[in-house]
């Protein structure tokens, strides 16, 4: 719920209190934060009528002015068929990457191979979403972040970024692959890491510096989607320079 709450403040200065002493107060288990001034954002397990009433009744108490702005309800069914939409998406995006970047990468010099691109990719794909479920696992947990749409529209946000900062990588092998045929695998996959890890950082950097701007001021709205952007931009920089290449290197070989 999105409500719109105006009093003057107590002495402290301090309404967020009260509004979490008054869930507490109806057994209501969730989370309360303030986005803007007198705008508060409650996130609740479901909520009977009974108990909706009361907690806006004591409110008003306090309260001169009690608002609703906004309510929305999810019931498990529509929960768990956005679980499995979600999944859905991110399983054929994933497949979707594999397919495209076998066919980018199929004129390669021997002995490499574009599936062994491809899987590696990949790899470094599910790394970025592992670390990104396991971090707000941690936080929702600990903290009260929410896992919503926005998450989900992240983490597919995060599957195109995390490919693009490796294809870049890789491009680079390809590229050394045809120029430095005397080299081993191994020796032109490390040039390759050290010609492209300036751009990675300096571009992941300034994503970063926009993202941690909008996470500061962007209202709890965005939160979670920001947060989960944050997470992942920095697990995807990490995982093309210390998953996607090395995979790729164990998975070629010692050709």
């Amino acid at each position: 719920m999105e409500l719109r709450l105006e009093q003057p403040a107590d002495a402290e200065g301090e309404d967020l209190p009260f509004v979490r002493e008054a869930m507490e107060l109806y057994g209501i288990e969730g989370s309360a934060q303030e986005f803007g001034e007198g705008n508060y954002l409650i996130r609740t397990d479901p909520l009977s009528n009974e108990s909706k009433n009361n907690f806006y009744a004591r409110l008003r108490d306090y309260f001169e002015v009690v608002e609703e702005n906004r309510f929305e309800s999810i019931d498990p069914t529509i929960g768990a068929e956005t679980v499995r939409r979600a999944i859905l998406a991110v399983v054929l995006a994933t497949m979707a990457v594999l397919l495209y970047i076998a066919y980018a990468f199929r004129r390669l010099p021997k002995p490499a191979t574009a599936w062994k691109f491809s899987l590696a990719t990949v790899i470094a794909l599910i790394h970025d979403i592992l670390i990104i479920l396991g971090a707000f696992s941690l936080l929702g947990a600990y903290y009260g972040v929410e896992v919503n749409a926005l998450f989900v529209t992240a983490v597919l946000t995060l599957v195109g970024y995390s490919v693009h900062d490796t294809i870049v990588t890789f491009d680079r092998i390809r590229e050394n692959l045809k120029q430095d045929a005397g080299s081993t695998f191994t020796e032109i996959a490390d040039k390759s890491v050290l010609e492209t890890i300036t751009r990675s950082l300096n571009t992941s950097f300034t994503l970063v510096f926009v993202i941690l701007a909008l996470l500061v001021f962007g209202g709890a709205t965005l939160y979670s989607f920001m947060l989960a952007l944050l997470i992942g931009v920095v697990a995807g920089t990490y995982s093309s320079i210390f998953i996607a290449t090395p995979v790729l290197v164990m998975l070629q070989g010692k050709d």
